[in-house]
């Protein structure tokens, strides 16, 4: 039944080149090279393949992606001292962690600064880059969609805004205080800016966003809704109320005197997150539609999974069973097996729980695959941090090499995995996980593929 439907749209598909049906693909030969243009995943479902054509970020290594690649091959870390007055003010227990290295409102007019808060700005200009670094492709509005997460959104703007009703009453509060308070802003402030309208979706999921933005987007191509996506997430800068909430649940390194060295994901001397801003935005859609406009491809997003673990508001499941649920369903609808994933990028935030129960996870699923936690060198941006790691992951397939997990002095002898550290490793990876998981249960698994 499967060779009838790949027959059928071989010859529907004809004029590219020759056409074969190659496991899980449709493989079209031409001129350029061989491509998959469309995944049979069952007898009775077609599907189009979904790749990345453009990516944009900034973190606390550097203002742009392909520098913070450059700079995580190479072992740098983006964590330090942090500076800010209100470290000293409420004498904070936490003073580390990565700032950006520019901030948006930089490159954006007035007008527009005093209009958005502050993670609305980060997604303007990431939306504005990314879309050129695709090639501003061009698309029909009701084909085009976006799916911007956050963590907090602009909780920012709402405590200045309480801010300035305490100290000059309401009637100086900006008019547009709730547009910026608001976690649909990002993702609407993206969506006006490129003429989207076949949807702006904004998921709320803590530390999943990201990827769970990218899960929705995979989405919506494979059910033929949208053509081009831009998707990810953004997260405020670091601020007071995070840090001593946080310090107060114990889930923070105090390691104040080593900045560099405090986060250390599966290291067995590990004490807590650190922070990291970062932003990061990247542009999926249809293969199709994709070489029909001659687009480079840089990745594809073969398969998502979401599970949530019904457990606790704070704390992963013990063992990790809710994690490997969602890595088995992005490889299940991604049309692959178990045993094809040759490298995972875990979500490893550096504390003592939850290291310890995505290490399980991966054990139970993927336990030959190589390790990269990436948030030893960025820390952790939240709701930005699923689309960054899904970018790097992206990134590591592409330049098939896996940069170096940071500050693994002593792996912790209850986890048994094959984590990259010391120096990059050049390894073939045809196919990889991304893992991003949070509060409240929420667990993301991404499936993606070499371009």
């Amino acid at each position: 039944m499967i060779g009838d439907i790949a027959h059928h749209l071989g010859e529907q598909l004809g004029a590219f080149g020759v056409v074969e049906w190659a496991g899980h693909g449709l493989t079209v030969a031409s001129a350029t090279g061989i491509h998959v243009i469309v995944t049979v995943t069952s007898a009775s479902e077609t599907r189009a393949s979904v790749v990345l054509t453009g990516y944009a970020a900034t973190t606390s290594l550097a203002a742009d992606m392909d520098t913070t690649w450059s700079e995580l091959l190479l072992g740098h870390t983006g964590i330090g001292r942090l500076d800010d007055d209100f470290i000293t003010e409420f004498d904070l227990p936490v003073r580390i962690g990565g700032k950006l290295k520019s901030h948006p409102g930089e490159l954006l007019t007035r007008i527009e600064q005093r209009r958005m808060s502050y993670v609305e700005q980060l997604a303007l200009v990431l939306g504005r880059q990314v879309w050129q670094h695709a090639g501003a492709p061009e698309v029909e509005g009701e084909r085009l969609a976006v799916a911007i997460g956050t963590g907090l959104g602009g909780a920012d703007a709402l405590i200045a805004a309480v801010d300035t009703m305490r100290t000059s009453g309401y009637r100086r509060v900006s008019p547009l205080a709730v547009p910026m308070v608001m976690p649909n802003g990002p993702a609407a402030t993206v969506g006006i800016e490129i003429g989207a309208k076949a949807g702006v979706f904004a998921p709320v999921s803590a530390c999943s966003s990201g990827a769970e933005a990218i899960a929705q987007a995979w989405r919506l191509i494979v059910s033929g809704e949208a053509d081009v996506v831009v998707a990810g997430g953004v997260e405020g800068h670091i601020h007071e109320v995070p840090i001593a909430s946080f310090a107060i649940m114990r889930a923070m390194s105090t390691r104040n005197d080593e900045p560099e060295r405090a986060s250390r994901p599966f290291d067995r001397d590990r004490d807590g997150f650190v922070f990291g801003e970062a932003g990061a935005l990247l542009v999926l859609e249809s293969e199709r539609h994709a070489r029909a406009r001659g687009a480079r491809i840089h990745g594809r997003v073969l398969g998502a999974g979401i599970t949530s673990d019904a457990y606790h508001i704070v704390a992963s499941e013990p063992g990790g069973a809710g994690a490997a649920r969602a890595m088995r369903k992005a490889i299940s609808t991604a049309g692959l097996q178990v045993s094809d994933i040759q490298h995972v990028n875990a979500h490893a935030t550096s504390t003592s729980i939850g290291d310890a129960s995505e290490a399980e996870a991966i054990t139970a699923v993927a336990p030959a695959a190589s390790i990269y936690a990436p948030k030893s060198a960025l820390g952790h941006s939240i709701g930005a941090v699923g689309a960054l790691e899904s970018i790097i992951t992206m990134l590591t397939l592409r330049d098939q090499i896996v940069p170096p997990t940071l500050n693994l002095d002593n792996q912790d002898l209850t986890i048994d995995l094959d984590i990259v550290s010391g120096e990059p490793r050049t390894q073939r990876i045809d196919y990889a996980l991304n893992n991003s998981f949070g509060f409240g249960g929420h667990n993301v698994a991404l499936a993606f593929g070499r371009a």
